[in-house]
């Protein structure tokens, strides 16, 4: 990666002080091999394993995440994981940028995220042809089946750390990300008897319920332009007062976690 996004800020002031000095006793204790992950109330990362102790960043342990200033770490699988690659699924830890949202997109697997902020995920609920907005709070996780539009937002001020797991694909494959510009080109392609994506088929089917080469492409796309509607009119979103209120408490609880 070539550059840095001036959105990637993490400074929290939680690596200075007791907070690393304990991190740094524990990688002294840690089997080769292991290692720790401390996931920061204020977005960052902190890695401990037995060579010692840093934060993770943008410029060497992450790569891009669907847009230009969001990141992902992988945990399990890489970026090149497909069904001719297995790995069985990916699992990574991504930062969101504050008050940003990934472009809305569909996955060709199924995917779990469990959100350690204030972040909001857009569904298209084809049932009843609307955008679904389901707020998120720090701990709460969302299952999104495969195919089904949506985006995922961070609704707070500062990075958002997630924890993403994706079933058969790694950020590198051609369906880890259909966005709606990909899915009408897709639909144009094999409409006209064009160079379509190899395996696809256009055919009926609901959305989030079907497989790649049993995808609507069309339908994909106007779902998936229904949810840059949205995010046009609605933006982020914001945190309540109340959820301002339970960040700082976090952070102090977070704190008084720390030996002294």
């Amino acid at each position: 990666m070539s550059q840095t996004s001036s959105r990637f800020d993490v400074s929290s002031g939680w690596l200075d002080g007791a907070g690393v000095r304990r991190m740094r006793r524990l990688a002294g204790r840690l089997p080769d091999g292991v290692e720790l992950y401390g996931l920061l109330p204020g977005g960052g990362i902190v890695f401990a394993d037995r060579d010692g102790v840093r934060e993770l960043g943008p410029e060497r342990e992450f790569l891009r995440f669907i847009d230009d200033g969001q990141f992902a770490h992988y945990l399990v699988g890489d970026a090149a994981t497909s069904p001719e690659r297995p790995s069985n699924a990916t699992v990574k830890l991504g930062v969101v940028g504050p008050r940003s949202a990934f472009t809305p997109h569909a996955h060709g697997g199924e995917h779990f995220v469990l959100s350690l902020g204030h972040a909001a995920c857009g569904l298209y609920d084809a049932d009843r042809a609307e955008v679904t907005q389901v707020p998120l709070v720090p701990g709460v996780m969302i299952r999104i089946p495969e195919m089904m539009p949506h985006s995922f937002a961070n609704r707070g001020g500062a990075p958002l750390t997630i924890l993403a797991a994706n079933t058969g694909y790694g950020i590198d494959h051609e369906d880890y990300a259909i966005t709606a510009q990909e899915a009408e080109r897709r639909s144009a392609a094999a409409s006209g008897g064009g160079p379509a994506e190899a395996g696809a088929v256009v055919a009926d089917g609901p959305l989030g319920t079907v497989p790649r080469t049993g995808t609507d492409f069309a339908a994909l796309a106007a779902a998936l332009r229904d949810i840059e509607g949205a995010q046009r009119l609605r933006g982020t979103g914001t945190t309540t007062v109340r959820e301002r209120l339970a960040t700082r408490m976090r952070r102090i609880a977070s704190a008084l976690e720390v030996p002294r």
